[in-house]
């Protein structure tokens, strides 16, 4: 009986082996640091994203901020609720591109510190979600396509600028006076402007087109934009960000919880990988695989492990797979003494004729090679002395 190798085990993977499983997650961890490293070399080309008026991509609004900053009007960008409130004003127009993301707190907020400001607050294609907050009163309808339309109101912005890029949600009110709505889809005003106290205005826009690079130079865009936007002296440009901890990000008793210091996106992620994991543990268990050798820790005695298929076979009751094996064994060792071909040792044309050679007449190689198997256990026990008896018959001849 032999010892393993000293620091090794029966479950001890080889160098070989531990590439062989860990070469598919490197090869995962390698594609996604490779694609993190190539989005962000893809982002650093000074693209500030859509709406926002640093940027020159088609989506951003840098055009229209430079047009503003030729006219006198300081544009500065803002990404916080509490830099918005505190700059609104009468002789300031807070751009909001994204009501839709604050939440209701920021939502109240920003609407109290502008609706009494005198100033003019601009919302782009705000949804039910923060129409009913920011413009009490206002109903907001389906999404429509963006197509050029005629003012078709009394707005002298509007009638100034003429045939605009207009669409996207329209809007209702129930009230009759101190209102303009202009550039009508399906009868409902794509641009609707409302009095606010101390001759402030809120301007509700279905959709931020007019604004974008690429298209303020078509129709009436730029005059329409300017007008809207140049109207004070400051143009505050406000992008909501989800990490804004400014008013109503936080919980009730003003500190922040785990969960709200989590950007949603994370929250989103999380969940996509783990719904992956869960497929492929699912995948990867349905997998039987080959089979594996395994290296034992001991080697087995010969004899051992002969008694123990013999108490297998007892067990069993199989007499007839064990006589099987046993004439098998006593075959394949004849062909060998007789010089019998391997491939002919288990035919009877050829063995049995060579056995008789060797050994004399008084013997029945036949039946005692290839004879039924025997019907109890005394039978079988005597089959194998005989086969001992004629493998060393023919040894000694």
């Amino acid at each position: 009986m032999t010892g393993t190798t000293p620091g090794t085990t029966s479950m001890s993977l080889s160098t070989r082996q531990m590439w062989t499983r860990t070469r598919g997650l490197l090869l995962a961890l390698l594609i996604i640091v490779a694609g993190g490293i190539t989005a962000a070399a893809l982002r650093s080309d000074g693209s500030r994203g859509v709406l926002d008026p640093r940027s020159a991509e088609p989506l951003g609004s840098r055009a229209i901020a430079e047009l503003l900053d030729d006219r006198g009007v300081s544009t500065q960008v803002v990404t916080t609720l509490d830099e918005a409130t505190a700059a609104a004003g009468r002789d300031t127009t807070l751009l909001v591109t994204s009501p839709d993301m604050l939440t209701d707190e920021q939502q109240q907020a920003l609407y109290f510190a502008t609706d009494p400001s005198g100033g003019r607050t601009l919302l782009l294609a705000p949804g039910p979600e923060s129409v009913i907050t920011l413009a009490p009163g206002v109903h907001t309808n389906t999404a429509g396509r963006v197509a050029p339309k005629a003012p078709q109101c009394t707005f002298p912005a509007a009638r100034r600028a003429g045939t605009a890029d207009l669409g996207g949600r329209s809007y209702t009110t129930g009230t009759t006076a101190g209102f303009d709505g202009c550039y009508p889809s399906g009868n409902q005003p794509t641009l609707l402007r409302l009095d606010a106290p101390h001759q402030g205005d809120t301007v509700l826009l279905g959709s931020a087109d007019i604004l974008y690079n690429d298209r303020l130079a078509e129709h009436g865009n730029a005059s329409l934009a300017l007008q809207l936007l140049g109207s004070r002296e400051h143009l505050v440009w406000y992008l909501p960000s989800l990490h804004d901890g400014s008013t109503g990000a936080h919980s009730d008793d003003g500190k922040s919880t785990f969960f709200d210091l989590i950007p949603p996106g994370w929250l989103w992620a999380t969940l996509q990988l783990t719904f992956a994991a869960v497929l492929a543990a699912v995948w990867r268990g349905r997998r039987l695989g080959p089979l594996v050798t395994e290296r034992l820790p001991v080697a087995v005695r010969a004899s051992e492990a002969t008694e123990g298929r013999a108490r297998l076979y007892h067990q069993a009751n199989a007499r007839d797979h064990a006589a099987a094996v046993l004439r098998s064994a006593a075959r394949s060792r004849l062909a060998t003494l007789l010089k019998v071909p391997s491939s002919e040792a288990h035919s009877i044309a050829v063995l049995i004729p060579a056995v008789v050679a060797r050994a004399g007449a008084d013997t029945d190689p036949a039946s005692l090679l290839f004879g039924p198997a025997p019907s109890d256990d005394a039978g079988l026990v005597h089959l194998a002395d005989q086969l001992d008896a004629l493998e060393r018959e023919v040894r000694l001849s």
